[in-house]
C-alpha cells in the first residue's frame, strides 16, 4: 500500500499581460498607459505571497536591467527575493539572489515545486512559460487583458498540446479598462 502524500505543495503561478488579439510579446510597449496604481498594488500582493521568481533568459535580461535601479516597495521586494533563471547560454547572473539553472526546465521546476516553501511565480508567457504550461506544471494562470491590438508573439503557440483550463475568477482589473482572468488547469482524474 502506498502512503498518500498530503504534504502541502508549492503552487506555480504564471501571470501575463495579453492584448485583445492575444499578443504577449513586448508588453512594455503597449500596456504601460493602462497599468496604473491598482495594478501595481495587486502585483505586489501576489509577489509577496511568492518565495521565488522563475524566468527564462529573455525575461531575465529585461528585468535585470530594469529592477535593480528602481525604487519603491515592489522593486525592493523583487530585488531581494530568490530568483531562478533557466538558460543553457547564461553562465552567471549579476542580479542579486539569482541562480542560473542550466538543467531541463520542466524537470528542475518540478523538483522546485516538491521542496517546501511558499509559491513560485513566472511573469509572462514566452518560451519558458509555454514550456511549463506544456509540462503541466502551472497551477494558476492569471491574465490581465489590455484593451489594445498589438503585433507580435501570441499567447498560444502552434504545436503546443491542447489543454483545458477552468475559470476561477473574472472581472474588472485593478485599473480602468483592464480585465482580470484567473484559470486553473483541469487535471485528469
Amino acid at each position: 500500500m502506498n502512503p498518500i502524500d498530503d504534504s502541502p505543495r508549492r503552487r506555480l503561478l504564471q501571470t501575463a499581460l495579453v492584448s485583445l488579439n492575444g499578443v504577449i510579446a513586448e508588453p512594455l510597449s503597449w500596456a504601460g498607459p493602462y497599468f496604473g496604481p491598482g495594478s501595481a498594488a495587486r502585483s505586489l500582493e501576489v509577489l509577496r505571497q511568492c518565495e521565488a521568481m522563475l524566468m527564462g533568459r529573455r525575461t531575465y535580461e529585461v528585468f535585470s536591467r530594469q529592477w535593480p535601479a528602481a525604487s519603491g516597495p515592489y522593486a525592493q521586494h523583487i530585488n531581494t527575493m530568490k530568483k531562478y533563471v533557466f538558460s543553457s547560454t547564461l553562465d552567471e547572473a549579476e542580479w542579486t539572489n539569482t541562480t542560473v539553472v542550466a538543467a531541463d526546465p520542466a524537470k528542475a521546476v518540478a523538483e522546485l515545486k516538491r521542496t517546501p516553501g511558499r509559491d513560485l511565480i513566472v511573469y509572462g508567457h514566452g518560451r519558458f512559460g509555454q514550456t511549463l504550461c506544456d509540462a503541466g506544471l502551472v497551477d494558476e494562470l492569471s491574465l490581465t487583458v489590455v484593451p489594445v491590438f498589438a503585433e507580435g508573439t501570441t499567447f498560444y503557440r502552434p504545436g503546443s498540446p491542447a489543454q483545458a483550463w477552468e475559470l476561477v475568477s473574472a472581472g474588472p482589473g485593478r485599473d480602468p479598462q483592464l480585465v482580470s482572468l484567473t484559470y486553473r488547469p483541469v487535471r485528469p482524474e
